[in-house]
């Protein structure tokens, strides 16, 4: 199909006007594209050269062969509903959770196999691909909520389900974070209520986003027990990064304290899964926070620690550090230094790989 058309339905299958679009490619990576040039590409005036292909690949969250033409017409609406915009509990979910319903469904230790490969799975596939996946997994487990350890299950998948919408849309995110954790609150469990309510402070906080909610969720979780674990070390990092962003410099270096001896009794060493924090990824958190703060010798110590021991496979998240690197540019006052060293550093990583957050930093660096 003509690559404006294809375009065209990709910008209206997410309900953006052509305004929307231009402005989401700018905030994402400080151009200055015109509405007039997305309409030009749509009505196949010109062609977007290869630098913006991997803009719309990015923002339209579709891979950059799907832009490219490497698909057919009879294809394309469904790699739309697949990659571009929030599934839909359609006949195919409703047929899959009734026969979950009559059939039984996973057991409770498959559950747990599979929340183990999509942890694994989510520091490395983009957005819209663990979106897909987890969708269906939630209609499923929704049929077998019987006993507390699947609400436990479905409170984790919610926490990554969540995870795949932008924090600042001020709703679906949000909205999940919350059913998550009064689903953890049903399995009664307190390392699962621990973990959901940090997991989603420390998103929001590194994000940058919902910073209310951010904070609510921290003290929650602080508030259910002082026992070291993954779960309260990430809800007092996100409380240090929500700190950090409202300005009060004490309080977040008071919290990030806490989280370090937090992390010396309960610190992970399983490289690659999202319910790890390992040296390398304690590192990260350090890095943006500290780079928050204006403590630019503290920031690259955390980056210089966490690139030495950041696995080769997970390239996503050394374009954080990079992104860290060009916040400090852009706060010291070279916004336009910073800006250039962040576009450079998500052009190297493969559009495919971009993540919302991601994304939400280049838009921090940008402010």
């Amino acid at each position: 199909m003509t690559m404006g058309y294809l375009i065209r339905d990709l910008r209206q299958a997410r309900g953006w006007s052509q305004g929307r679009l231009a402005s989401e490619i700018n905030d994402a990576f400080g151009t200055a594209l015109e509405r007039e040039y997305i309409s030009r590409w749509e009505r196949c005036r010109t062609v977007p050269g290869p630098f913006y292909l991997r803009c719309l690949s990015a923002v339209l969250d579709v891979p950059l062969a799907v832009l490219e033409g490497e698909v057919n017409r009879r294809t394309f609406i469904s790699d739309v509903a697949a990659t571009a915009i929030a599934p839909v509990v359609a006949s195919d979910l409703l047929s899959t959770g009734f026969a979950a319903r009559l059939d039984g469904g996973p057991t409770e230790d498959a559950w747990e196999e599979k929340l183990s490969t999509y942890g694994t799975q989510y520091m490395s596939l983009g957005a819209s691909d663990i979106q897909r996946r987890v969708s269906g997994e939630l209609v499923v487990v929704q049929q077998q909520l019987d006993t507390p350890r699947l609400w436990s299950v479905a409170s984790r998948l919610m926490t990554l389900y969540a995870k795949t919408f932008p924090g600042s849309d001020g709703s679906a995110a949000v909205s999940w974070y919350r059913t998550a954790a009064r689903a953890a609150d049903e399995s009664g469990d307190e390392a699962t209520r621990v973990w959901v309510r940090g997991r989603a402070a420390i998103a929001l906080g590194y994000e940058g986003a919902s910073l209310g909610i951010a904070d609510m969720l921290a003290e929650q979780a602080m508030a259910i027990t002082e026992r070291p674990s993954l779960g309260l070390l990430n809800a007092v990092m996100g409380a240090a990064h929500s700190a950090t962003l409202r300005g009060d410099r004490a309080t977040a270096l008071r919290l990030a304290d806490r989280g370090r001896r937090i992390f010396d009794a309960a610190g992970s060493y399983e490289e690659a899964s999202d319910y790890a924090v390992p040296h390398w990824r304690m590192n990260v958190f350090l890095s943006l926070l500290l780079a928050r703060l204006g403590d630019e010798k503290g920031a690259v110590e955390a980056q210089d620690t966490a690139r030495r021991e950041l696995p080769s496979a997970l390239p996503r998240f050394a374009t954080h550090l990079d992104l860290h690197r060009a916040l400090m540019l852009a706060r010291a006052g070279d916004r336009a230094g910073g800006m250039a060293y962040a576009r450079t550093a998500m052009g190297k990583l493969p559009p495919e790989k971009h993540s919302l957050t991601l994304r939400m930093l280049v838009q921090e660096i940008a402010a």
